[in-house]
């Protein structure tokens, strides 16, 4: 007997990991879509940007108020029995939630400065990101870079439209000059 039940269990095992194998693949297929961009140049050529952004697609918990119609009763007792009759209605609300699906894009990249000694109005390199949302809505990020070489940068938005990057030189506080084009880094399809 005590055979027989080793014998079911290995093959309720042997089971489990042959569907688990099975079913991996398809899960591990749903993976975020990777995109390159750049590299992007100040007009000077001493200041450059380029990366990666990967898209997600996700959902989230949104808790929102929720109106509803709620009746209005008037209750009388007749002959032991409670009788009601609904003469109107009223609206009320509850606090609840609701999934909610987005696209998230995480934007990755590196700032070269090519440039860092000389005139102290130009010895950082700048990139500023133009993000504009689904409802046209739009936003910045500034990264710099003040050293020798490369520096690495990293961000995310949500429910994006497009994605703009402009490299650019400036000091320590801000852009100041040698201005690139505006160029693309992700538009939504």
């Amino acid at each position: 007997m005590r055979f027989i039940k080793k014998l079911l269990v290995s093959g309720g095992v042997a089971a489990a990991l042959i569907t688990g194998a099975v079913v991996a693949p398809t899960a591990a297929s749903a993976s975020p879509f990777v995109g390159d961009w750049g590299p992007y140049y100040s007009a000077d050529h001493k200041a450059e940007a380029e990366g990666k952004y990967v898209l997600h697609h996700e959902k989230k918990k949104v808790w929102h108020w929720e109106k509803f119609k709620k009746p209005i009763k008037k209750c009388w007792w007749k002959h032991g029995e409670k009788k009601c009759k609904i003469v109107g209605w009223k609206w009320d609300k509850k606090w609840s939630w609701k999934w909610v699906e987005y696209t998230k894009v995480s934007v990755k990249g590196e700032l070269t400065n090519h440039k860092w000694w000389g005139d102290k109005k130009y010895e950082c390199a700048w990139a500023v990101f133009k993000i504009e949302d689904l409802e046209g809505h739009t936003y910045f990020k500034k990264f710099k870079n003040c050293d020798k070489g490369g520096d690495w940068f990293g961000f995310s938005a949500d429910n994006v439209n497009t994605i703009d990057v402009q490299v650019s030189r400036g000091n320590f506080f801000s852009p100041k000059g040698f201005y690139g084009p505006w160029s693309p880094v992700y538009e939504a399809a």
